[in-house]
């Protein structure tokens, strides 16, 4: 399986990973929503054959903080027929390298602890934050040391608004 920047012809294949994984088309919503607003800045697919996973990660701005570079890691689907594979794990461990290299210093998902546990997220770290998803599913990875220190009031791209 192979971890790839996700390109304008996959963009089918992605709407059907999510849909199928999910059993609504919510999530892929979502993905074309922060592509259409600019928010997204990373979108990776992974594959086979075909695309049989894929995961976004949007911008997050910090107030207070408006030199840390933050990411929120969402959504992340396999295909059904792919999962339990590791191709969700790879693409974490993918993202959360790609945004390390490009200077990232934060990421935010709301999630399984012990799924995103195993990365290095932290409910602890997140706790610094105030975000509409607050409680024990929100957690955050530093990348970097100036993303220890995060803190305050942050924004999620406008795509996640329309989600409520």
């Amino acid at each position: 399986m192979g971890i790839r920047l996700e390109e304008s012809a996959d963009w089918s294949a992605v709407y059907a990973i999510y849909s199928a994984a999910f059993g609504q088309s919510a999530e892929a919503d979502l993905v074309q929503h922060m592509h259409e607003d600019g928010d997204l800045i990373l979108s990776l697919i992974a594959h086979g054959d075909e695309p049989v996973g894929h995961i976004a990660y949007s911008r997050l701005v910090l107030h207070e903080m408006a030199s840390i570079r933050a990411a929120v890691l969402a959504p992340l689907a396999v295909a059904p027929s792919f999962q339990k594979q590791g191709i969700g794990a790879a693409l974490v461990r993918g993202g959360l390298k790609r945004l390390a290299d490009r200077g990232c210093d934060l990421v935010l998902v709301l999630g399984e602890p012990h799924y995103y546990g195993r990365f290095g997220f932290d409910p602890k770290l997140a706790g610094n934050l105030q975000t509409p998803y607050d409680g024990p599913y929100l957690q955050a990875l530093a990348l970097s040391d100036a993303g220890t220190g995060a803190h305050g009031p942050v924004s999620y791209a406008r795509a996640f608004a329309e989600l409520e």
